[in-house]
């Protein structure tokens, strides 16, 4: 059995139950019922009997079913009328009634609702019977409808209750069977409506139109019976309707606009009739509210017909609430009404409560973009309609402004219409007297505490007083819920406009951006870009009004009520929703171009994060100008917005709020337009303000625009009081105690400000991502902020660093489009760095040095070494730095590139000149550490990047490297540029070949450029070269003399080292245009030299040798520096020099100078003059070859002599570099072996003409500076140095000019000599010169004019005749030193002492030790008299005898002598002469040219054998011994060289020596005392050699023959006078014996004794030795006759004395015997 079958078999046993049951309870009373509940019965059975289907069998019968329990109804009895309502609705639930069935159930429910019976089951029936299926329908419909209505007015509470929501539910029916006909009949079209038809019937009949369906048509009449009913009118469908309320009938109006709105969008039957009933009645009905207080002053009395009723006016706004949400594109001009009339409903005047139910259906509107584009669309747009949705926003801000305004008058309003009284006065209370702090969200202005409760849920909004539907009176409002819910409306606006605008933009950019990619044309801008512009000008202009509309619309009304609210604003999280609509707001404006609202929601915002008179002050605020739209000039906004800001600056501070508390205090920024006195406060929300600027900044800083001024003067304004401070890069830190001394920040705030100063940071590094036009703005408003700050400064106030901050911070960030800020960036901070203030100029420093180091450092493409525009304009900036005098921003700009040069050098490719530039900018009055910084940055370009940068960039190099050796601050840095300047030379010189090569190239690419001051072509490697040589050149005359010093090394090293690089006509220039005006300034420069001490050097602090003391000394060290280079050049460099044509002329001026120099009064120039003499004339050692090549000059060192033995090039080149065969060619054999031996061959300076011009500048030299002074005031006299200079330059000149050297010349030669040799030294100098007496030394002086003559004399003897006739001259000249030893000379009218007497102060002057100079000289003369004694011309001029008579005085002086060494050289050197010339002197061809030597030769003898001076008494025996030899030596010369050839020699002569010999053979004591025992001068050697000597030649062995006669004559004589002497001396002794008694003798007496005794021994041994014939007889009686007096001496007691005596007698033992052969008369007589 199938669901169903089931169903109806229940069905009909349940029928069949109650119908027993009914005939049982009525077969008593009422037996019709009875009779028909049988009948009911059996119809059932036989329906079940006789149909398959029970169902639809039974619904064709229900009539007869049902008629029994209808007819139980009509008993009136409780109890059935229970059973048959029971039964009946089984029936209904089971659809077994057919419809009129179902009418007659409505028939009965009719009756017993008349009744009053069972009202409850009546409706739930109704409901039923309704709710099943559809079977009711028209009338029957209507008149169930009308029992629930009538039911609904019962007096039973339950009963109405009931009935009102039974009806609610049968309306709800009625439009759902609506919806089902709809949805069944949903592919169907609708019939189109006539309505013009439409209307016309329904002003006359009531009925429903024709073309609706049958559940549309009871719903027709249905709703327009109840539109009619809530009019008071009668309804045309529901009849038997009594009574009805207008409430109740608002509220079914209601519910079934807002549940079937499809109902009357789709039938416009049904919009007929909102249009005509509804619409009309809502405006009826609001009549009387409208008239409510119009006009009047004062409340309406509390009783009037015409009070509005609260329930009716809920009901009404609620009506229009559904209305306008769900119908409004139906009824836009209704809505247009409605709208109006809410906005009224919003004004002062009316009821609180009434406002309150407007602001609840304006907040429910505001929720909703949709609705609120659309009436934006629909009316703000339209010409010549009413403004709705700026009227909407406008009332919000009024609703909230009077909140505030006029908070008692709102109360009182509120509360005489509704509850006057306690509450009333509570609220009154509450509004006059702010509470104490709460934790609870509330806003305060003026003393009115409006606390803020939620009025939404989940975002949507929930009304309260329109939800009163059981409120016949109108309740209190609680404090705050106006505000609470306007202040959620303003929001819902806020959000919803921003949500409508943005939302379609992004949908206008996807369509765009489609389509553009469609068509292959993506944009390249940024997506704010493409958002911002690109959109706005390819967007529909229609939409691109209406989102303009929404904005100008509402943008007054919210920034009032937004401002307004914002100062209020006591809690945290409401401030951030009002901070975030306004910057909603402001980003809307902005993005649709609308710069005025955009500007004003900025100043809101700008004005709330500062503190409100200080913002007046700062922010220069003045009352907003509207802008003027089309259509559109609504004074409301604008009273508003100036009501706002009205209300904001005369706002009180309000302790007890925990958002007012001050949680900052510092000082006020000196601005412009004036500055507020005092300590400036902010508090927490002026510090969550600032973070809505700093987010606005941030998120939509593209649109900002000019708005950017007014938000970074904020910025600037609240990190001022904050205490921020700029750091590195730009951002800020928080200053420091000292920094902000008057700033005092809480611990949270403290805690917040690395935050916030992060923010601003990003905020600018966000610039990034704005396009170029937002950049610019940016950037012209920091531009602003820093000129206004600059102003400022000038007034001598501290200025704001912030804008120049963030100016660089920008500029960091925004490194990949440098080219769209850098030029008014930089040059903005380029004004700021010429300010004076130091702090304002050192930030502008510092901005634009990291600014170009971040550019420079910056990966550009194409790279920035490829690109010269633009590192010509990146480093622009840098270069104009140099034109500020500002030292402290020249310290940047250096430091700046120092660090370029470090980090990113290599990448300066084309910015090298102005780098270099920079570098050589710094000027000398800007300090010493300005000039040490840059002259680190020129290290650091010359040590590594000299070989990157352009070769024309060299020639400035050394260029900026010579100021700086100009730089008078720093010495040090001066002589550390000049050796810069080698480095460059030794750079140029290592890449010669690449340098030219790359020169040449760049000439002919940029035009060639030549050296100052030449005018001849150059080539521009030479150029270079002299630009470099001119440099150091001006460097050698700086008036510093260690600049000078060290530039002079380094010049004239780097010619000598580097000149092989130079052409010939190079070389020229170098000449004539560097070295010889050198020469010329720094004679000019030292002659014009100051004597005095240096000031410096007076004050102690610098201790200087007393030789650099004075300016003058110091320039003479310089002289000599730059004469010996030019020297040098010329020496190292001749064989170039010689080829020039003018080199005579050169070489004769530079020997001008030469000769001045060492004539000058300074002996160090004199010297250096002199040894630069010898460097042109190559007087140098012989050179070796350096493998190790050149050693770099060292400038520490102090002599003032330049390493004159620097290595030519060639050998250098040889050294360091291989590739040197062009030079190696360029050298011959000859020059190289010159460069290698030294003093090689000359030949190309073997010039008569040159060598003429050396030799006449020498002689000047030595005559003029050895000329003797002819007074002794004034004394300049010469040092030995530069006299030994000057002769040893002699020697070398000599070779060159002696084929041309002549008598007079060697007069002169020797003029020179004698006087610089006679020249004497100072008394205090002596000690370190002169040798002492007894010394064998030279001085140099003199061993060097010795040596001079030696080679004059070397030359002499080597030369032709004509020379060799100098020999004369040279032995007088020789001759003349040797008498030096006995007399010194004198030196014009000086006045000197001799060397021994130094110890006595008597002379300033000492004579110089001449003995070992007089000696040399002498042996020098004796051994070219040896060599030269047998020359004519030494003959002719008796040289012989001029050598004697000058050996007179050594000889004759002896012991006299200055030194005993000179006349025992005297002695050696005849001991050496005479041998050789007197066998000259003997030939009779030549005696005639001695006849006059043989006196002067007598006279030495005699002068020197028997001296007037003694030898002194300290003697020794072994000097006197030593001594006594020299006189035998010259006994025995005697006996050797002149008595054997007497007979050649002058009778006279021999005469003279044999009276020497004779006086010399017995020397008795010189005294007669024979006490004296002390006497040890007699000479036995000597007397006993003269002896001999007479002995000699006295007794001839061999026949006398011829010549032998005189021989013998002589020698008889002798021996007469030799006996006769020995008998004086044995008498003598005898004597003094006797007399002297027991007293011995002297021992001198007794050796004297002695020796004659030992004579008479040798004498008689001799005689008896000789031949008979050759002794006279008279010799034998003087010998006999001393016998007797030999005999008396006997007695002696000296056995010395004795023992010679005993000799003597045994010698007469052979006379006592007579003799072999007898002697007669003296002959034999065999």
């Amino acid at each position: 059995m199938s669901g169903e079958a089931v169903i109806a078999k229940r069905l009909v046993e349940n029928l069949q139950t109650d119908l027993r049951a009914l005939s049982n309870e009525t077969k008593r009373k009422y037996p019709p019922v009875k009779e028909a509940a049988e009948a009911g019965i059996l119809k059932i059975r036989t329906v079940v009997a006789h149909n398959k289907h029970v169902m639809p069998a039974l619904v064709a019968c229900s009539g007869e079913i049902l008629q029994p329990f209808l007819l139980g109804c009509d008993t009136k009895n409780l109890k059935i009328i229970q059973l048959c309502l029971q039964s009946v609705q089984r029936l209904i639930s089971h659809e077994a009634l057919s419809a009129g069935a179902a009418a007659n159930v409505i028939n009965m429910l009719w009756n017993l609702m008349e009744s009053g019976m069972e009202d409850l089951k009546v409706l739930q029936t109704a409901v039923v019977i309704l709710t099943t299926n559809t079977v009711v329908r028209g009338h029957s419909l209507a008149k169930a409808i009308v029992v629930c209505f009538r039911l609904h007015f019962s007096k039973d509470n339950t009963t109405s209750n009931t009935a009102s929501a039974i009806v609610q539910q049968v309306i709800s029916i009625v439009f759902e069977r609506v919806m089902a006909e709809d949805e069944a009949h949903a592919d169907g079209a609708e019939v189109e409506v006539d309505l013009d038809k439409l209307k016309t019937s329904s002003t006359v009949s009531k009925e429903a139109p024709k073309t609706l369906r049958p559940c549309a048509t009871d719903a027709y009449l249905l709703f327009q019976d109840l539109c009619c009913l809530v009019n008071g009118d009668k309804p045309y469908w529901l009849h038997g309707m009594t009574e009805m309320t207008r409430t109740f009938g608002l509220e079914l109006l209601e519910s079934v606009l807002n549940s079937f709105p499809q109902v009357f969008l789709r039938h416009g039957e049904f919009s007929f009739l909102l249009k005509e009933r509804v619409c009309p009645l809502v405006i009826k009905l609001f009549s009387p509210s409208i008239k409510h207080r119009q006009g009047m002053s004062t409340p309406a009395p509390p009783v009037s017909p015409e009070r509005p009723s609260f329930p009716i006016n809920m009901r009404l706004l609620r009506v229009v609430s559904v209305l306008i949400n769900k119908y409004y594109t139906l009824l836009v001009t209704e809505c247009e009404i409605f709208l109006s009339l809410i906005v009224k409903f919003m004004e002062g005047d009316k009821s609180f409560w009434q406002r309150i139910l407007a602001l609840e259906v304006l907040h429910k509107l505001c929720s909703q973009s949709k609705l609120l584009r659309c009436f934006c669309q629909s009316y703000d747009m339209k010409p010549h309609s009413t403004k709705i949705f700026a009227n909407i926003v406008n009332a919000l801000g009024a609703f909230i402004q009077s909140l505030f305004v006029h908070p008692v008058v709102e109360r009182q309003s509120n509360q005489s219409v509704d509850k006057p009284g306690k509450e009333g006065s509570s609220s009154q209370s509450q509004s006059q007297n702010a509470p104490a702090p709460t934790q609870h969200p509330a806003f305060s202005y003026k003393g009115v505490f409006i606390p803020l409760l939620p009025v939404s849920v989940a975002g949507t909004p929930k009304p309260v007083f329109l939800e009163l539907l059981d409120k016949t009176d109108a309740p209190s409002v609680p404090d705050g819920y106006g505000l609470s819910v306007g202040f959620a409306s303003l929001l819902d606006v806020v959000k919803c406009v921003s949500g409508i605008v943005t939302s379609e933009m992004d949908v206008e950019e996807r369509r765009i951006r489609a389509l553009n990619k469609d068509k292959n044309e993506t944009s390249k801008r940024s997506p704010e870009a493409k958002k911002e512009n690109g959109v706005l000008s390819d967007v529909d202009k229609g939409l691109q009004s209406l989102w303009e509309e929404l904005v100008n619309s509402s943008w007054c009304g919210v920034l009032a009520a937004l401002s307004l609210l914002l100062d209020a604003c006591m809690d945290e999280a409401a401030t951030e929703y009002i901070l975030k609509s306004q910057e909603l707001y402001a980003s809307l404006c902005g993005k649709l171009g609308l710069t005025v609202p955009r500007d004003a929601f900025v100043m809101a915002l700008c004005k709330a994060s500062l503190p409100p008179h200080y913002a007046l002050s700062v922010l220069n605020i003045a009352s907003p100008q509207t802008p003027q739209h089309k259509g559109h000039n609504r004074n409301t906004s604008r009273d508003g917005l100036l009501q706002m800001t009205q209300g904001s600056e005369g706002r009180s501070e309000d302790t007890g709020d925990g958002r007012n508390q001050v949680v900052a205090v510092g000082t006020p920024l000196a601005t412009v337009v004036g500055t507020q006195q005092g300590p400036v406060m902010l508090t927490a929300k002026n510090i969550q303000c600032m973070r809505a600027i700093l987010s606005l900044a941030h998120c939509h800083g593209t649109i900002l625009g000019t708005s950017w001024h007014l938000v970074l003067t904020t910025l600037q304004h609240l990190v001022w009081i904050l205490g921020l401070k700029p750091a590195s890069g730009g951002s800020l830190k928080v200053g420091n105690a000292t920094e902000t001394p008057n700033t005092v920040i809480t611990t949270a705030v403290m805690a917040e400000l690395p935050i916030l100063s992060a923010m601003l940071s990003r905020l600018f590094e966000s610039s990034q991502y704005l396009d170029d036009v937002a950049l610019h703005h940016l950037i012209d408003a920091l531009c602003k902020l820093s000129t206004e700050a600059m102003d400022m400064a000038f007034n001598n106030r501290e200025p704001s660093l912030f804008a120049v901050a963030k100016l660089l911070e920008t500029g960091l960030v925004n490194m990949p489009r440098m080219e769209v800020f850098w030029r008014p960036v930089s040059a903005h901070l380029l004004d700021i760095c010429q300010h004076p203030h130091t702090r304002m100029r050192e930030w502008g420093a510092e901005a634009v040095t990291a600014l170009v180091k971040a550019a420079i450092g910056y990966r550009h493409e194409p790279p920035l070494h490829e690109n010269l525009k633009l590192q010509t304009m990146l480093l622009g900036p840098l270069q104009e730095l140099s034109s500020i005098p500002h030292p402290d921003i020249r310290q940047k700009q250096l430091d700046c590139v120092h660090q370029l040069l470090s980090s990113t050098g290599e990448s300066l490719v084309h910015g090298w000149p102005m780098v270099l530039g920079v570098i050589g900018a710094v000027a000398e009055d800007q300090g010493e550490s300005l000039v040490r910084s840059g002259f680190q940055s020129l290290q650091l370009v010359v040590t590594d990047f000299l070989p990157i940068m352009p070769f024309y960039c060299l020639q400035i190099s050394v260029g900026v490297a010579a100021k700086f050796g100009l730089q008078k601050e720093d010495v040090n840095i001066s002589l550390t540029a000049v050796g810069l300047i080698w480095n460059i030379s030794d750079y140029l010189y290592q890449n010669r070949d690449k340098i030219r090569e790359g020169l040449e190239k760049e000439a002919k690419q940029m035009g060639e450029t030549q050296p100052d001051g030449i005018e001849q072509p150059v080539p521009p490697f030479d150029a270079l070269w002299l630009t470099l040589y001119s440099r150091l050149a001006d460097l050698c005359v700086d008036s510093r003399p260690a600049v000078r010093k060290s530039a002079g090394q380094t010049l004239f090293s780097t010619i000598s080292a580097h000149g092989a690089l130079l052409k010939l006509s190079t070389w020229q220039i170098v000449l004539w245009q560097v070295l010889f005006p050198l020469l010329d300034k720094v004679k000019k420069l030292s002659g014009s030299a100051a004597t005095d001490r240096d000031a410096e050097t007076a004050k102690g602090n610098i201790l200087i040798h007393h030789s650099r003391d004075t300016a003058e000394k110091q320039w003479a060290e310089t002289k000599v520096l730059t004469l010996a280079g030019v020297a040098r050049v010329f020496n190292t460099w001749r064989h170039a020099l010689l080829s020039l044509g003018d080199f005579p002329r050169a070489w004769a001026l530079l020997l001008e100078h030469i000769e001045a120099s060492a004539l000058s009064t300074s002996n160090e120039v004199s010297l250096a003059a002199l040894k630069s003499f010898q460097e042109i004339l190559h007087i140098r050692p012989p050179r070796r070859l350096n493998a190790l090549g050149r050693d770099s000059p060292s400038h520490s060192n102090n002599d003032t002599e330049l390493d004159l033995d620097l290595v030519v090039p060639n050998e250098e080149v040889i050294d360091r570099i291989h590739n040197n065969a062009t030079i190696l060619e360029r050298t011959s054999s000859e020059e190289r072996a010159e460069f290698e031996f030294g003093e090689g061959a000359n030949a190309e300076l073997d010039d008569a003409t040159l060598w003429a011009t050396a030799w006449r500048v020498w002689y000047n030299i030595g005559i003029n500076s050895t000329k003797p002074p002819k007074s002794r005031d004034t004394v300049r006299v010469p040092s030995q140095g530069f006299l030994t200079s000057l002769v040893q330059i002699f020697p070398a000149l000599f070779i060159h000019i002696k084929p041309r050297f002549v008598a007079g010349d060697l007069q002169k030669l020797c003029m020179v000599f004698q006087n610089a040799v006679s020249v004497p030294v100072q008394a205090d100098m002596s000690i370190f010169i002169i040798p002492s007496i007894s010394e064998t030394e030279l001085t140099a002086l003199q061993q060097t004019v010795l040596h001079a003559l030696d080679v004059v004399q070397k030359a002499v003897s080597e030369g032709p005749d004509s020379m060799q006739s100098m020999f004369p001259a040279i032995f007088d000249q020789l001759l003349t030193f040797v008498t030096y030893a006995c007399q010194a000379p004198s030196y014009g009218q000086i006045e000197t002492k001799v060397l021994s007497k130094a110890a006595s102060k008597q002379s300033d002057w000492v004579a110089m030790n001449y003995v070992p100079f007089a000696e040399k000289a002498l042996r020098m003369s004796a051994q070219l008299y040896k060599e030269t004694a047998t020359h004519p011309a030494v003959m002719e001029q008796h040289v012989m005898q001029n050598i004697l008579k000058v050996l007179q005085f050594p000889l004759g002086l002896k012991y006299a002598c200055p030194s005993a060494s000179s006349w025992k050289l005297a002695v050696q050197c005849l001991l050496e002469i005479l041998p050789v010339g007197l066998p000259v002197a003997r030939q009779p061809s030549c005696s005639q040219h001695f006849t006059e030597m043989w006196p002067d030769l007598a006279a030495v003898y005699e002068l020197f054998l028997f001296s007037e001076h003694p030898a002194p008494a300290i003697l020794s025996v072994e000097e006197q011994q030593e001594d006594e030899s020299l006189d035998v030596q010259v006994v025995q010369l005697i006996r050797e060289q002149i008595l054997p050839y007497s007979s050649s020699t002058p009778d006279s002569f021999v005469a003279r020596i044999m009276t020497l010999l004779n006086r010399g053979s017995i020397h008795s004591a010189n005294t007669a005392s024979f006490l004296d025992t002390e006497n040890r001068q007699l000479r036995e050697e000597f007397a006993k050699a003269c002896f001999e000597t007479l002995l000699q030649f006295s007794f001839i062995t061999h026949d006398i023959k011829g010549g032998a006669q005189d021989e013998g004559a002589l020698t008889k004589l002798a021996l007469s006078a030799l006996l006769q002497r020995c008998q004086e001396v044995l008498k003598k002794y005898v004597e003094d014996e006797r007399l002297s008694g027991k007293c011995p003798l002297p021992r001198s007496r007794m050796a004297e004794m002695s020796f004659v005794l030992q004579a008479v021994t040798t004498l008689m041994q001799s005689l008896k030795k000789a031949q008979q014939q050759n002794v006279d007889s008279a010799t034998w009686d003087q010998v006999i006759g001393l016998y007797p007096y030999l005999v008396d001496c006997t007695t002696c007691t000296s056995s010395q004395v004795c023992k010679a005596l005993k000799e003597a007698l045994y010698q007469y033992q052979n006379l006592l015997v007579a003799p072999t052969n007898r002697l007669t008369n003296g002959t034999t007589s065999d």
